[in-house]
């Protein structure tokens, strides 16, 4: 049961509508393939464009800080991934301040506003909507809202590689949200998608930066159902058949499910003596603090057939993350924190008792 926040499980009509014969990404019958994934993929983002890049969602950052930043960059760090958009400017010479948390700490309103007040030479700010290092939830919204009050010239990046089909994200004063094809798309690693505003397509059409990440180029050739190079186009395919499910689902049904999977499962922990890490939380992932880490992942790896991820760098065996993200069954999620509670027992920490699956099926069936 592969239960990491990313890549996720790739359900089996995802897998079959991939495994069809491969099509020529020149041709009309992937353009109507492309049109249809594109028009979906616009009603999920709720934004006036959106971009599918071949790369990780990695790509898509780094396309996003060298066509959306002219003069200076504010970067906020509470993560591996916080600190990534701080690197990519690094690699690129682009000038940049960086806000830094710690890993369990989200970014604070007033200090991002004061930074934008003092430096006039500001003009993109990037953040994580979850920075999933930790499973934290930044206040994005709020952030972007404020920010905009002071410049409305000032480009909002926010990266949702573990939001966008989780949550509900107000993207009303966002000008880029990124995301990845590995996250709650539940496909292989390999495309990166970018809602973008009218305010951010006319800065990256004013100025065309780069080559492969070209987003100007892309805009020009994706607006006409095709891409500026080789499309992936088993992904996008795939993507498409993730997208019509969804939607048959809906959306918002698919943001509730997961907000009661991830409330259950935080309460069940709690309740069997885990301190839930972030301040914060967001829904895509339960992030846990112990010391034993390394050992419960290993047991419940081995024995119960749970894969569950650790932590990063000073993180390295005091956390452990389970995801949210995708259709994840509740029956599944149960049996996560039921056999983490087999694993306390195992190892002398806490008798088990059938607290966790107690608590969780109140918490998801009975709570409000």
């Amino acid at each position: 049961m592969l239960l990491t926040p990313g890549p996720t499980p790739v359900p089996e009509f995802a897998r079959k509508a991939m495994s069809d014969i491969t099509i020529h990404h020149r041709t009309k019958e992937f353009e109507a393939i492309f049109e249809k994934t594109r028009k979906l993929l616009l009603e999920i983002y709720n934004m006036n464009e959106v971009l599918i890049l071949a790369s990780s969602g990695t790509g898509a950052m780094e396309a996003c800080i060298t066509n959306l930043t002219r003069t200076k960059a504010l970067t906020i760090n509470s993560g591996k991934f916080g600190e990534r958009f701080g690197k990519i400017c690094k690699a690129f010479n682009i000038e940049y301040t960086e806000l830094k948390q710690e890993w369990d700490t989200p970014a604070c309103v007033e200090d991002v506003v004061n930074a934008v007040k003092n430096d006039k030479n500001i003009d993109s700010l990037f953040i994580q909507v979850c920075e999933s290092a930790g499973g934290l939830r930044h206040p994005v919204e709020e952030i972007a809202k404020e920010v905009k009050k002071i410049n409305p010239n000032i480009m909002i990046v926010a990266d949702g590689i573990t939001a966008l089909g989780v949550e509900k994200i107000d993207t009303r004063n966002i000008d880029a949200l990124i995301t990845g094809s590995q996250k709650a798309f539940m496909l292989p690693p390999g495309i990166a998608m970018i809602g973008l505003s009218d305010k951010a397509v006319a800065k990256i059409e004013e100025k065309p930066a780069g080559y492969y990440f070209n987003l100007a180029s892309e805009i020009k050739n994706q607006k006409k159902n095709t891409t500026a190079y080789t499309a992936a186009t088993t992904l996008i395919i795939g993507l498409g058949a993730i997208l019509e499910k969804f939607k048959e689902i809906g959306f918002d049904n698919l943001y509730n499910q997961t907000e009661k999977r991830a409330k259950a499962t935080q309460e069940a922990l709690k309740a069997i003596g885990f301190k839930i890490y972030p301040k914060v939380p967001a829904n895509a992932m339960t992030t846990a603090y112990t010391e034993q880490s390394n050992e419960i992942r290993k047991i419940l790896k081995t024995k119960y057939n749970v894969d569950i991820a650790g932590g990063q760098d000073h993180l390295a065996g005091k956390i452990f993350r389970i995801n949210h993200m995708g259709l994840v069954e509740d029956f599944e999620a149960s049996w996560a924190v039921n056999a983490t509670e087999l694993v306390l027992d195992e190892l002398g920490i806490r008798t088990f008792d059938g607290t966790a699956n107690r608590v969780f099926a109140e918490t998801f069936y009975k709570g409000n």
